[in-house]
């Protein structure tokens, strides 16, 4: 079973795998298993890769420049898990990213996919931590070899670099994402750095990043993330956008306001170009 499910998956370019016994995983969500009817059984972890090389300077998260990794997500468990149920059809199935019934990057370390990092992202070493991590679970009982969480090496550039730590605020991409009227020092944060949604400096800095970089590993192969990028937006940008292209970015939860807003402190002090710089 697991190599089957390794194939599936490796055809949608995802290639760092490890499984779990569901009673070697911290449960976080416990009704969402219920809810499947699994009471025991494997979580098969998954990392996908999404930083892209594309040559262009950006003002938001590098998870973000794309359309939301949700919608991968949702394409692939609909794709796959048919095909699951179809060559397994006595057991269970069900795909989880990010509102998991566990806690996904403790499984994800513990399943010998990556370790912990001092920021507490999961650092693979082919990709650093630009991967978002995904789940299949099944009530099968697959054999697994069950490892130690091993965390980073801790020297301390993640911390002694990011923004906010500097300026005693918190961290920068939490701040980007807040609701309400912004403070002046939060404002400057923003702006000083570029960013109108999220931050990457922690991960950008890491050792393990500067390795994956170097060993030409880190970026991803997946179509999905290459095409329907906003590496660049401005005020104009998101005013204009549908509603439909809207929800597919990985900022709509938040609404149009706060991205807006955040646009809006950076366009009043002449830091954005009144242009859009979209690649299709």
């Amino acid at each position: 079973m697991f190599d089957f499910i390794s194939w599936q998956l490796e055809k949608n370019g995802i290639d760092l795998l490890g499984k779990l016994p569901l009673d070697e995983c911290k449960l976080t969500r416990p009704y969402l298993l219920e809810k499947a009817g699994i009471k025991s059984g494997t979580a098969i972890l998954f990392a996908v890769p999404y930083l892209i090389d594309d040559g262009k300077q950006g003002n938001l998260s590098e998870y973000a420049k794309s359309r939301d990794y949700h919608l991968f997500f949702k394409k692939l468990f609909e794709e796959t898990l048919p095909l699951l149920q179809g060559a397994f059809p006595n057991n269970k199935f069900i795909g989880f990213t990010d509102h998991s019934p566990i806690d996904e990057i403790a499984a994800a370390a513990k399943s010998g996919i990556g370790i912990i990092g001092s920021n507490g992202l999961l650092i693979t070493e082919k990709y650093s931590s630009f991967v978002f991590i995904g789940e299949i679970i099944t009530d099968a009982e697959l054999e697994c070899n069950v490892g130690e969480i091993k965390v980073c090496e801790n020297c301390g550039l993640c911390k002694s670099l990011c923004p906010a730590r500097l300026c005693k605020a918190e961290c920068l991409s939490a701040i980007t994402q807040k609701k309400g009227t912004l403070s002046p020092s939060e404002i400057e944060l923003m702006q000083r750095n570029n960013t109108v949604w999220g931050c990457d400096i922690c991960q950008s800095v890491c050792p393990h990043t500067q390795k994956a970089i170097k060993n030409g590993t880190i970026y991803s192969n997946i179509d999905f993330f290459k095409v329907s990028r906003t590496p660049y937006i401005t005020y104009e940008t998101i005013r204009n956008m549908s509603d439909e292209d809207f929800k597919s970015r990985a900022y709509s939860w938040r609404g149009k306001d706060v991205i807006l807003r955040n646009l809006e402190l950076f366009q009043s002090n002449r830091l954005l170009p009144e242009e859009d710089h979209t690649e299709g």
